[in-house]
């Protein structure tokens, strides 16, 4: 493979605007749908188990819904969170991703199936729990199955789309052409450490749970102990296992001694001695949010330089200013985004902190949030429209 069949792969008429702003847009986007990959893979995981402990262990009565019910909302913003990357991507890398969705193009449509299935057998789990008995163990275990499949999934393509040297090599193996889309790639270490990282992300959402619910009269002092010592257990041991898996990943791609992978593991280094203290987990997971930029930023540097080897710059991509939908794009992201998460995180706040029933048209702050959140909103659609419509007539007239 050279760069000039990568070139000729480019979309002609060039980006919309400069590509290092969609690199820094999908090392950013890509990082906060990791959280919740892994914030709902351990989730889930350890809801599992409490549904083998919730009849002998009031700890586990407790924790098992909620963990469940952290599951499904996490699901739900990865999916939600998982199309800006994959859309930045698609930006910069068409080359990539498109021969990449064409020679798995079988899985790519069984991966569409595999996250309604298991997305869908998750609310048959979440529901058979209702009781707090135990209930839908089976279910549960296979929906987890089917949702962790999925990831594999999207780790054959991510691997298969920075494999340019291997592609003509899988569409026409021995000279015989293979339009199956059945190409199937894995990195066995990369995806370990991806996975191992779901241990320290749960861990550290115990320990944010536990100190949440520690100013809450109607939790027992136990009980929160048990959830901060149980979150502290699980990120220590995460973490070392997680920095174990990357090193070996390093050290498989020649990347051990780069600054970006020196600095993630003193990221870690510092993230473990942070929640081994457990001291104030709100600031422990500021620095964890640090750390998944380093990593995401890690995949982008991989992916640059195997690019960057063949000749195809990202940085040499044809530039067609196109202002308007940038402009649109940047003030739905910043205001519309920006007031809508801090109306959702505020009401979420307060009704965790609330010992009763939260009435948020009685809240000042929610509803001046929530307010702002419509009015914007309606002012989007508006223009969103009308804008459009413009530009059909003008162009149709």
């Amino acid at each position: 493979m050279d760069a000039s069949v990568l070139l000729a792969l480019r979309d002609p008429a060039g980006v919309p605007f400069y590509p290092v702003v969609f690199q820094a847009l999908y090392v950013l986007t890509w990082a906060l749908h990791a959280a919740f990959v892994l914030l709902a893979l351990g989730s889930m995981g350890l809801s599992i188990f409490g549904t083998f402990k919730q009849k002998s262990d009031s700890n586990w009565k407790i924790l098992t819904p909620h963990l469940l019910q952290t599951g499904k909302i996490s699901i739900s913003i990865l999916i939600v969170l998982g199309v800006a990357p994959l859309l930045f991507t698609q930006v910069i890398y068409d080359p990539n991703w498109y021969v990449a969705n064409t020679l798995s193009g079988m899985w790519i449509f069984i991966f569409i199936y595999t996250l309604v299935v298991g997305y869908s057998m998750y609310y048959w789990y979440y529901y058979a729990n209702k009781k707090n008995e135990g209930g839908g163990k089976l279910i549960g275990i296979i929906s987890f199955l089917i949702l962790v499949f999925a990831g594999i999934l999207m780790h054959n393509f991510a691997v298969t789309s920075i494999m340019p040297n291997e592609w003509m090599n899988m569409y026409a193996p021995n000279g015989v052409v293979d339009n199956s889309g059945w190409t199937f790639n894995m990195n066995i270490v990369r995806l370990a450490f991806m996975v191992s990282l779901a241990i320290p992300v749960v861990g550290i959402f115990l320990q944010n749970y536990s100190r949440f619910l520690s100013t809450r009269e109607d939790f027992s002092p136990d009980f929160i102990k048990y959830t901060a010592s149980l979150g502290t257990k699980l990120g220590v041991i995460g973490l070392i296992i997680s920095a174990l898996c990357f090193v070996a990943w390093m050290l498989q791609i020649g990347y051990l001694f780069n600054p970006l992978s020196l600095a993630i593991i003193v990221g870690v280094v510092v993230l473990l001695l942070m929640v081994a203290k457990n001291s104030n987990s709100y600031i422990t997971t500021i620095v964890l949010v640090v750390v998944a930029l380093l990593i995401s930023g890690m995949r982008e540097l991989i992916r640059f330089d195997i690019m960057a080897k063949l000749g195809y710059s990202i940085y040499e991509y044809p530039v067609n200013l196109e202002l308007p939908s940038i402009i649109l794009f940047l003030l739905t992201f910043v205001v519309l985004g920006g007031v809508g998460v801090a109306w959702l995180l505020t009401m979420a706040w307060k009704v965790g902190k609330n010992q009763g029933i939260f009435d948020g048209s009685k809240d000042v702050a929610v509803t001046k949030l929530g307010n702002y959140t419509l009015a914007i909103m309606v002012l989007w659609m508006v223009i969103y429209f009308g804008w459009g419509m413009t530009i059909l007539f003008n162009n149709i007239l």
